[in-house]
């Protein structure tokens, strides 16, 4: 059909001594997955249905690939819009070619190889056959959801759920004792949105119904969001997830908060400072809360969302419309945790960041709110969004291995649109043991290939096990 891709992607791929082969071969390679951040769709799983085709597994709601494609030139109906799944297809496998160097390249033959048994190389001429190779199997129990996460080890994952959400997904994959194990997020973003309150007070009568509380003031709507936060709980929810722009730490009173959410009620927008004033007040409350049920926070800051208003109103937030933003993160950030860790209320928290600029920022914030009464209490998280790729990658793990202790980290997470995203894994692991193997073979670190590959074991699998209050534990 092609050259095949076994010219750079095989076996060896990404390990480029023997110290690294070994590494990742004898220590790495088989370690099953734990995701503790997914974009998944728990219903997909739940169902178990097969994917219609390629294009709907592969395209569907991936804003990393429809950025390379418009960058191509290739029109948003063969993106987001209502072409033929198959010449999408074709469309985005013209694309590859000329994204050389991006990871996309990487990703999408390793996706490929590992699911498919892809080994040729992924252009306009051998899309086609690709296309109808990859969808005869998709029928097989082997390419169904369950199947997929199975064919890489995929032990739990995390999804990304809205407070209001009824879990009720959740709760038929617990009730059938599926695997992977399959827990949600409590994500409240909008929750937080006060700056628009058309758009908020609708998701205030929402709340109102899931929740069964009438809210009529700042304290009500305190006790709705609290007894969704014990509806996750109950459902096997151990982790919160928060996107930001910048940590809100101003200063309030609970009667400031209390008046700024009366006016946003009234459909009154807040002022800046108001609307920081109060999404502060909500975020400290939701902060105590994780700190009172053991569980862990996330906060990926940083990302500089619809950046292109005319194209958002167009086609919709999360189709490819986000940039890295350049605001700073670091005295807010210290605020937030200061605050609560003078209450002794600072719960387990994974900092993440987009924009580059910060990973000194966050590699020696973690470092300020890590007390010694447990080991890596503060995390960096992993390279995130447009710094997940190798060299964002090695940036990371080389600042925190600078200013930290690179041995304590808890892994990847994958922030997964599609269910074959999850060889990214893979991919981070090539990289973690090249990375240590480069050092070795220079003399930099000893030829001790059983700590070493005890630390690489903790680092992509070991750590996330031990780190989060899975319930039951994982080992």
């Amino acid at each position: 059909m092609s050259e095949s891709v076994r010219t750079f992607l095989h076996e060896d791929f990404l390990l480029f001594n023997e110290t690294a082969r070994r590494l990742y071969h004898e220590y790495a390679e088989g370690l099953p997955i734990v995701d503790y951040h997914t974009h998944l769709d728990a219903g997909r799983i739940a169902s178990n249905r097969a994917f219609e085709n390629l294009t709907r597994l592969w395209l569907d709601g991936d804003h990393y690939k429809w950025r390379a494609m418009r960058t191509q030139g290739v029109p948003e109906d063969y993106c987001t819009g209502s072409a033929d799944d198959r010449e999408k297809f074709l469309r985005w496998a013209s694309a590859v070619p000329f994204a050389v160097r991006n990871p996309l390249y990487h990703w999408a033959h390793l996706e490929l190889w590992r699911y498919f048994g892809v080994d040729v190389l992924l252009n306009r001429e051998t899309a086609p056959r690709i296309f109808e190779l990859c969808n005869e199997q998709l029928s097989a129990a082997s390419h169904l959801p369950l199947g997929l996460l199975s064919r890489t080890k995929v032990e739990l994952l995390c999804t990304t759920d809205d407070p209001v959400d009824s879990l009720e997904d959740h709760r038929r994959i617990a009730a059938a004792g599926l695997s992977p194990r399959v827990l949600p997020s409590f994500r409240p973003d909008r929750a937080l949105a006060v700056d628009r309150p058309a758009d908020f007070n609708a998701y205030v009568e929402i709340l109102e119904r899931v929740s069964q509380v009438g809210i009529d003031s700042y304290g009500a709507y305190l006790e709705a969001l609290k007894k969704r936060h014990d509806f996750f709980a109950e459902h096997g929810c151990r982790v919160s997830d928060h996107g930001l722009e910048q940590m809100p730490a101003e200063d309030f009173t609970e009667p400031e908060a209390a008046a700024v959410f009366a006016k946003v009620r009234s459909g009154r927008p807040p002022d800046r400072r108001e609307a920081l004033t109060l999404r502060s007040a909500l975020s400290a409350e939701l902060a105590e809360w994780d700190w009172e049920k053991g569980w862990v926070q996330q906060f990926h800051l940083g990302a500089l969302r619809n950046a292109n208003p005319r194209l958002v109103r167009e086609i919709g937030p999360d189709t490819g419309w986000d940039a890295i933003g350049d605001l700073p993160q670091a005295g807010a950030l210290a605020k937030f945790l200061g605050r609560l860790d003078r209450r002794d209320r600072l719960a387990k928290t994974i900092l993440f960041n987009i924009n580059p600029a910060a990973n000194e920022v966050m590699a020696t914030m973690i470092g300020c709110f890590n007390d010694g009464r447990l080991a890596g209490k503060i995390q960096w998280g992993p390279a995130w969004w447009f710094l997940d790729q190798k060299e964002g990658m090695i940036r990371h793990l080389n600042a925190l291995s600078n200013m930290g202790l690179v041995s304590r980290f808890v892994g990847m997470a994958g922030d997964s649109r599609s269910l074959l995203s999850f060889s990214r894994h893979e991919y981070f692991r090539r990289i973690v043991c090249q990375l240590f193997g480069e050092e070795v073979e220079r003399g930099e670190l000893p030829s001790d290939l059983a700590l070493l590959g005890s630390i690489i074991q903790d680092i992509c699998y070991h750590n996330a096990c031990r780190y989060f209050p899975w319930d039951p534990p994982l080992r």
